[in-house]
């Protein structure tokens, strides 16, 4: 069978949008993003500093090597942070944290401005939706069940190339 190609033109630069109800309180919700005491049991390894206005930070995983530079631009205390993630072709990353009925939270997490071919940012869109509903199953469980799932290490095991 003769694979044909196919060119597919995009109308919109793709966003990266997932949600989590969290049964945990806004605020607590909040401080998990923000401290990276508790931000490195379920997603990078190791932050320089928490999250406020105007903060530079650095995250870490270290066990694959990998950093990024993140910048918050915007910072509501248990409502919302939006940052501008890398130095390098920058995205913007936001948080939405509404309240809900019986102290559950609900985290919406929005990545946007992706850069490139359309192949490149088609890709860049589902690796971070991928990536960051990892994100909110971490911290769902470490929240609601005080378990380290360890989802972003293990992702990619040691021994195995990431694709």
């Amino acid at each position: 069978m003769t694979e044909t190609a196919q060119t597919l033109e995009l109308t919109r630069i793709p966003v990266a949008r997932v949600q989590m109800g969290i049964r945990r309180p806004v605020a607590d919700v909040f401080e998990a993003f923000v401290d990276p005491a508790i931000t490195s049991r379920f997603w990078f390894t190791k932050g320089s500093g928490r999250l406020h206005p105007g903060a530079r930070v650095q995250w870490d995983w270290e066990m694959y090597g990998v950093s990024t530079m993140v910048t918050v631009r915007e910072f509501e205390q248990d409502r919302r942070i939006r940052i501008d993630w890398s130095d390098e072709a920058p995205t913007m990353v936001e948080w939405d944290f509404s309240s809900l009925p019986d102290s559950m939270t609900l985290v919406t997490i929005t990545n946007s401005g992706f850069h490139g071919s359309g192949d490149e940012v088609a890709a860049q869109a589902i690796d971070s939706m991928g990536g960051f509903s990892m994100v909110l199953a971490g911290v769902k469980a470490l929240l609601e069940h005080d378990i380290s799932l360890n989802l972003v290490a293990d992702q990619f095991p040691a021994g195995i190339d990431a694709h």
